[in-house]
């Protein structure tokens, strides 16, 4: 809704939408000509928003989405969302779609995580990096053929042609547009290439954002204590999920401490005389930290500050 009021069209909510009041707004900008996409993959989903759709008199375009987790005996490779795995499990849904009215299915979705967000590069880790590799190999195979399975089971039903099928995330782009049925591929963190995608062996992305944490005092001969800098990157916590010193180069985070809430020290021998006021600059893990934490982004283009945008805090928006 917020990303409508400035002018966005033909959005797609990658989340299922439950709470009634959202889905009442989304019917009502719908309306009045907004193209808003609701993502579901169950019957209660098409239920709830039959339901409200219907005393709007209005229809709203949803989404199916899949899950594309490789499961096998004693693993799950790749993340819980959602429980759509069969073309048995997925009948039911389809079947709910075609008896609902005010709802009519605009697309799929299927997000290979374990393809798109697992790096499979990272240092002194050959033998975890090869069984991820072979991993990653199966699950491009398997997310293809349910896939392709699920567009026929689709067109078995004569409904109205899908307007997308969208697949995959920055770390898939070179597997899942090698799809024939992909029309379109989900890419965020593409666009700010933290520090998460160093990890992957088959691409490499130019670093394009990060932040600054101030040096407030130093603590030691060569250690340098910086205020806040805690962002912490989603997901099973590691080492890799910290943001990472850039500059100055051979800046490290303390291993016992890393990167905290309030303050962050920083382990640096080089040759540059830092003192209290100077920055260190790190790099994020993944794409979400920053608009989450800064009201600003600056933006820089051969050593210049261009411009300065609002990210969505900054515009006083939570969505989470």
């Amino acid at each position: 809704m917020y990303l409508a009021s400035l002018g966005f069209q033909d959005l797609l909510v990658g989340y299922p939408t439950w709470h009634a009041e959202d889905i009442s707004a989304v019917a009502r900008a719908i309306a009045e000509g907004a193209q808003i996409t609701l993502m579901i993959d169950s019957v209660d989903h098409i239920q709830q928003i039959e339901t409200i759709a219907s005393q709007q008199e209005v229809c709203i375009p949803v989404c199916l989405d899949l899950d594309m987790a490789l499961s096998l005996p004693g693993l799950h490779f790749g993340v819980w969302r959602s429980p759509l795995r069969t073309l048995e499990q997925i009948r039911p849904v389809l079947n709910s779609i075609v008896a609902a009215p005010h709802v009519a299915l605009a697309g799929i979705m299927g997000y290979e995580a374990q393809v798109a967000g697992v790096g499979d590069q990272y240092p002194k880790s050959a033998a975890k990096n090869r069984l991820v590799r072979y991993l990653k190999q199966r699950s491009i195979r398997e997310v293809a053929a349910r896939r392709t399975a699920t567009l026929k089971l689709i067109e078995s039903y004569h409904l109205p042609a899908l307007r997308f099928v969208n697949g995959g995330g920055t770390g898939s782009l070179h597997t899942t547009r090698a799809e024939a049925g992909v029309t379109e591929i989900t890419v965020g963190s593409g666009f700010y290439a933290p520090a998460l995608f160093d990890n992957y062996r088959d691409f490499r992305y130019q670093a394009a954002a990060g932040f600054a944490i101030e040096i407030v005092r130093q603590a030691h001969r060569g250690i340098y204590t910086c205020l806040g800098g805690g962002y912490i990157a989603s997901g099973a916590v590691g080492r890799d999920k910290q943001p990472q010193p850039y500059l100055p180069t051979g800046a490290r985070l303390d291993p016992l401490e890393g990167a905290g809430e309030v303050q962050t020290p920083v382990h640096y021998p080089g040759p540059l005389k830092l003192k209290p006021g100077d920055p260190i600059f790190l790099r994020h893990s993944k794409a979400g930290e920053l608009c989450e934490r800064f009201k600003t982004l600056l933006l820089v283009s051969n050593g210049t500050i261009n411009e300065e945008i609002p990210t969505y805090r900054g515009d006083g928006q939570c969505f989470l």
